[in-house]
């Protein structure tokens, strides 16, 4: 559980980097506890596309995946953050991408802060 617990931490402060960073990533909310709970339910949508969805596209796309040296992994995260965004806003959550090169850039920056801070906190069950 804990696991689970720090793994949302890390996603939810690598999508505020990322809405930090990105002014076509949106974050909206009357407060700032508004912020930091719809930024805390957006982590765990997308790490449930991340489960769910990912390991599926990523084998469909293996071939490309393959013959571009894995760089089409960039595609797949951008698609994975697109689908969340649109997941949000079917859930009315005040969070948007707006268009495909904002979500690769995005995908990148959520890619490498997640990996830093899962280096960092703690990993204990």
């Amino acid at each position: 559980m804990m696991n689970f617990l720090v793994k949302t931490i890390a996603n939810a402060g690598a999508l505020a980097v990322a809405v930090w960073l990105l002014d076509k990533i949106t974050l909206t909310g009357d407060s700032t506890g508004k912020k930091i709970g719809t930024l805390i339910i957006v982590a765990l949508l997308f790490g449930l596309v991340n489960f769910l969805v990912k390991p599926v596209v990523k084998l469909l796309s293996l071939p490309l995946l393959i013959l571009t040296l894995g760089l089409f992994t960039l595609v797949v995260n951008a698609l994975m953050l697109l689908l969340t965004s649109w997941l949000a806003d079917q859930l009315d959550l005040s969070f948007h991408v707006q268009g495909f090169w904002t979500a690769v850039l995005g995908g990148l920056i959520i890619s490498v802060v997640s990996w830093a801070l899962n280096v960092v906190l703690p990993d204990k069950d």
